[in-house]
């Protein structure tokens, strides 16, 4: 399968069409932004190993029976997957409260939620991703009716649920992260986008160690590191 025309420029990938109308590429990029893209840089190798963690995991979901877009990883840095109509809305699982969680509401860093949160965010760059509750999705029509975002809540979950059953093996925290999903040509939601350590929170489980795009945001150094020990787990060549 080959590229075509561009379809899509985002911060860590460009979308590509391809000879099938109903397929896809992404390309993943070596680019790092933090602080809705105040903050930029680039390490080389960071896309190919964002696009392979991501495979793996794509990989781990589908044997579980949640339906997502990918397809195949054609090489290092590119993803064949389906086409779908993405939803703006970025939902963001929250095992223990760090970060933005943090800032806003005073918990403390650290502190294990009572139960897992899931919250919604508008993907839109320009207005900085603001906050949304089920009537704003409405409002906005990102969603059709309250079942479609009952149905993201829960799948969020599952997906929670399994992704902290899997890295529990690998000596992994999932603290956090945010997914999107899509509607497929036949209308039914499935997840989308990349599975990787820029949009995942990960904490090794012994030391607390940031193991994810935390340490370009705090400037901790050892990004490249951190993603390829995290695939190192995920492919059981390490604890």
């Amino acid at each position: 399968m080959e590229k075509t025309a561009l379809l899509y420029e985002g911060k860590a990938k460009k979308i590509w069409h391809t000879e099938d109308e109903m397929l896809l590429i992404s390309e993943f990029k070596d680019s790092l932004t933090a602080f809705n893209g105040e903050k930029k840089s680039s390490e080389a190798g960071k896309g190919a190993l964002n696009n392979k963690i991501s495979t793996e995991l794509f990989k781990v979901l589908a044997n579980k029976g949640i339906p997502t877009h990918f397809v195949d990883m054609l090489d290092e840095n590119h993803m064949l997957h389906k086409k779908a109509d993405v939803i703006y809305i970025e939902v963001i699982v929250r095992n223990i409260a760090t970060g933005s969680l943090s800032r806003n509401l005073g918990i403390e860093d650290g502190k294990e939620l009572p139960f897992t949160l899931v919250e919604f965010d508008y993907k839109n760059d320009e207005l900085g991703d603001p906050k949304l509750n089920d009537q704003h999705c409405l409002i906005l029509e990102l969603v059709e009716s309250i079942d479609e975002l009952d149905y993201i809540r829960y799948m969020a979950r599952r997906i929670n649920s399994v992704m902290q059953e899997f890295f529990s093996d690998k000596g992994l925290t999932v603290v956090d992260f945010k997914l999107e999903f899509g509607k497929d040509n036949n209308g039914n939601i499935i997840l989308i986008d990349e599975l990787s350590p820029d949009n995942f929170r990960f904490w090794d489980a012994e030391t607390g160690e940031s193991m994810d795009k935390d340490r370009f945001r705090k400037g901790l150094g050892g990004l490249k590191v951190a993603y390829q020990e995290v695939l190192t787990r995920i492919l059981g060549e390490a604890k």
